[in-house]
């Protein structure tokens, strides 16, 4: 016999009921100086029977209980704050009007908090697409939109929105490679922030909506290789440093012999056959590209001898 799963219903939030709290605790003020006042009339006098005693007693306990009863039914909402309301587990709305309020004393209220929460990930160690160790760690800004299913369909939707964060992190850091080894590599996690950070946003959106949250800004923080191979990578950026200026510098010591060469015969400052311009070509090169400081040779013969 094969289980079939079922489907969680998705809540959604609603606006919920309550009563000004300024009108109700004025109500309430009202009706505890007139218990006040007709206890005090119902004091019994010295002598009075035990039965008359003990109903003054009753009237008192009662009349107390019921004021602290009633003051349950009170709460405050601050800006950007909600209340979630349940009347014996069943959701009946959810209250965002700031200010005093108040509902029945049995409803049961839980205050979430719709304001942007800032978290900084701590930094996670995963591989990339080319399967490198590396160290990433990033900064969310998120908050509540739907009070109902951050209350109702996620267990705690705090602990759940750190779990999520480190997920996305992990599944967007594996879909692209550190830096660009190849040309193949379009978007690199190093060079192409803009696009990593809205795919990081769009993933955790997408992890987050089941529990009513929205992430306003998302974006890396901390990214660099292992420690067990940032050696090596460092030498590898050093020899693609080194060869980048390498060839720069035989990029212009070209176009200086070429300038040269041109200038002599223009101005006809001396005809070079073949052999010569070969020879000046490669004495300019290595004084050119060369790393060490070039010791002139003087030749007092000719290029043939």
């Amino acid at each position: 016999m094969s289980g079939h799963s079922v489907p969680m219903t998705s809540s959604r939030e609603r606006a919920g009921s309550a009563y000004n709290g300024y009108l109700m605790l004025a109500i309430f003020s009202a009706i505890t100086l007139a218990v006040v006042f007709m206890i005090i009339g119902a004091i019994p006098p010295e002598g009075a029977a035990k039965s008359v005693k003990l109903a003054f007693v009753g009237t008192l306990v009662t009349g107390a209980l019921a004021v602290l009863f009633g003051l349950i039914g009170f709460f405050m909402i601050q800006p950007n704050q909600a209340a979630v309301i349940t009347l014996f587990g069943e959701y009946r709305g959810t209250v965002r009007k700031e200010g005093l309020q108040w509902v029945w004393p049995w409803m049961i209220k839980q205050k979430v908090s719709v304001r942007a929460h800032n978290i900084h990930s701590e930094k996670v160690k995963i591989n990339d697409l080319r399967g490198n160790p590396i160290e990433v760690a990033c900064n969310v800004v998120w908050r509540v939109s739907d009070t109902a299913q951050a209350v109702f369909d996620v267990d705690d939707y705090k602990e759940f929105v750190n779990i999520q964060i480190e997920a996305g992190l992990r599944t967007v850091g594996a879909r692209h490679p550190y830096d660009d080894m190849s040309d193949d590599d379009k978007t690199t996690l190093r060079g192409s922030a803009d696009v990593v950070n809205a795919e990081l946003r769009e993933e955790l959106n997408e992890r987050l909506a089941v529990a009513g949250i929205v992430v306003d800004e998302a974006g890396l923080t901390h990214l660099a290789y292992a420690p067990e191979i940032a050696g090596a990578m460092l030498r590898r950026q050093q020899a693609d440093a080194v060869i980048a200026a390498r060839k720069k510098v035989v990029i212009g010591a070209v176009s200086m012999v070429e300038d040269a060469l041109a200038k002599l015969s223009q101005d006809g400052i001396i005809d070079l056959d073949d052999e010569r311009k070969a020879a000046m070509v490669s004495n300019l090169m290595v004084v050119l590209c060369g790393d060490r400081e070039a010791h002139p040779v003087v030749n007092t013969g000719t290029l043939y001898q």
